[in-house]
């Protein structure tokens, strides 16, 4: 079987976003089937799309890579320009279409050569949704299509280009079930086969804490933050909450920046931006760090999220998106936050409690073994692969209206489109045995899981599949955790108690310590403790909302 990724960018020094997912499913794919990679001479000015690569074909990690001219530079402005009125005004299809045309990177090459060559390749696997490449090469060779949409709540999702191409495609492997439910509700495209199978990393065996701080001079605690820096991630939040939260505190928790910055980075003697680290640097700062903080308000997954997971690291998440919610909530680990209040008590629960600490790294290093492993999503893409092959195609691609219904200005405004799509985090379906049926998975009511669940509903243990509850907490209805209630004075409000802001928990070691032969594995496994500095005192009635805490970010 012969199978052609195509995708925006291709190279193995791009990082991070639908360019590494490709590329990483293409080289695991290769063990299984032959691949090629067609893409575009765009490299690393993603604003522009400018060519930087030369024209034609080049090994890179072993699999063949074809590059196409990008036409045309993309023009900031006139991008600008053609999505608010795409987004924002009532428009038609052709302004949709030359919104398209402006976003980039426009390669008709590339287009051309899918459709020239359609019959070499048993299956094409496209990535990104809302690109040329994607639109247009899903249209040429629909019987062979295979999408990864990497979906986002944004304006583009509520374009009406776009759900016809769901509905016309072979099949769909989504990043998450947040993903699944916003273009079901998009396009109605539940006929399609699907699958949710996410990417996997590419962890190495051994990190080594201690090398990280010996080499970039760090002895104090700190959380981490990796990615691109730019307002789109929330890190201009992240800065504005983690400066006034660590205001208060005499000696708290640091904040350690890796990636490119797109931002300038916030002024502070307890900001150290590291810039761009190389794998075995970044995996290093990510062992050596208390948690990982992902501030981000769009994500159709998050890769940082699900390597500081199987690093054995907690993750705390912005509540406002989705994706990130939902996957703390079916890993139970990580704790989200809605405002300062919630990020503020969240992460001084994290950094003052060891026991919880402890126990969510325990739970995301289970779940991205159970889930993300490269067995795993290698077996979801063989097997979607294998199905469609003994399958004869039975959709066929919408025809795009003539020339008067592509200049009918009846398209609504793409962000009304988008609020209308359905909201929340979606769990997985419970395991067999159990009365829900393990169907898809049930919406999950986000108004309620900022109370008790962002008020450290996450931090439980498992022992040999059953939930052991920690000393001082109680259980829901759901079956997630939460504090127990206590007398507060002055008439406050407890973390249980509905439209309170959560109430971090005091340090409870004893509730979710690993015992000492827990603590020895954990060691042996990811060296998690090497190079950790210890916990000092800290001022009382330091930190936001009084809890004592310190807060971090990458």
């Amino acid at each position: 079987m012969k199978v052609a990724v195509v995708v925006q960018r291709y190279g193995a020094d791009i990082n991070g976003g639908a360019e590494q997912h490709a590329r990483y499913v293409a080289e695991h794919l290769a063990k299984h089937v032959q691949v090629e990679v067609l893409t575009t001479c765009a490299h690393r000015d993603y604003i522009t799309w400018k060519n930087e690569l030369p024209e034609g074909m080049e090994m890179v990690n072993g699999i063949a890579v074809h590059r196409f001219p990008v036409a045309a530079e993309r023009d900031p402005i006139q991008f600008a320009k053609w999505s608010n009125k795409v987004f924002t005004e009532t428009h038609s299809l052709r302004d949709e279409l030359a919104w398209l045309e402006a976003e980039g990177p426009t390669s008709p090459a590339l287009v051309n050569h899918i459709k020239a060559h359609e019959a070499d390749y048993d299956f094409f696997i496209f990535f990104s949704f809302r690109y040329h490449h994607s639109f247009h090469g899903c249209r040429a060779v629909a019987a062979k299509a295979i999408l990864v949409p990497t979906a986002e709540r944004d304006g583009a999702l509520g374009l009406g280009v776009y759900p016809p191409v769901f509905r016309g495609i072979r099949a769909l492997m989504y990043n998450s079930y947040e993903e699944r439910a916003l273009i079901h509700g998009v396009s109605n495209n539940q006929s399609v086969p699907g699958v949710v199978v996410g990417i996997g990393s590419k962890i190495p065996e051994r990190t080594n804490a201690g090398r990280f701080r010996q080499k970039f001079e760090m002895r104090d605690r700190f959380a981490i933050y990796v990615g691109r820096i730019d307002e789109n991630k929330g890190c201009a939040e992240l800065f504005e909450f983690f400066e006034h939260y660590s205001a208060a505190l005499v000696d708290g928790m640091h904040l350690v920046l890796v990636g490119s910055a797109h931002l300038p980075i916030a002024t502070h003697p307890r900001i150290h931006h590291m810039g761009f680290l190389d794998d075995q640097d970044k995996y290093d700062a990510m062992a050596a760090a208390e948690l990982l903080i992902m501030p981000s308000y769009l994500e159709s997954l998050s890769m940082v999220a699900l390597e500081a997971w199987a690093l054995g690291k907690p993750v705390l998440a912005n509540a406002k998106c989705d994706v990130l919610q939902g996957q703390c909530l079916r890993s139970n680990a990580g704790l989200f936050y809605a405002n300062f209040h919630e990020f503020a008590e969240t992460l001084g629960a994290i950094d003052s409690n060891p026991g919880l600490q402890a126990a969510l790294g325990r739970n995301g290093r289970a779940f991205f073994e159970k889930h993300y492993s490269w067995p795993v999503i290698e077996k979801k893409y063989v097997d979607m692969l294998q199905q469609l092959s003994k399958e004869t195609p039975s959709r066929e691609m919408e025809p795009m209206p003539g020339w008067l219904g592509r200049r009918r200005r009846s398209q609504p405004p793409a962000d009304s489109v988008v609020k209308q799509l359905p909201t929340g985090a979606y769990r997985e379906p419970k395991a067999e045995g159990t009365r829900q049926k393990a169907e898809s998975p049930k919406p999950f009511d986000s108004s309620r899981s900022r109370g008790a669940t962002a008020g450290l509903a996450q931090g439980k243990q498992r022992a040999e599949g059953q939930a052991g509850v920690p000393e001082g907490f109680v259980q829901t209805a759901e079956g997630k955790w939460k504090r127990a209630e206590r007398p507060v004075a002055s008439g406050k409000a407890t973390a249980g108690q509905a439209g309170s802001r959560p109430q971090a928990p005091g340090p409870t070691p004893q509730a979710s310590s690993p015992g000492p032969d827990e603590r020895g594995r954990d060691r042996g496994r990811d060296n998690r403790r090497g190079g950790r500095p210890q916990r000092r005192g800290r001022r009382p009635g330091g930190g936001g909302g009084g809890t004592g805490g310190s807060g971090g970010g990458r």
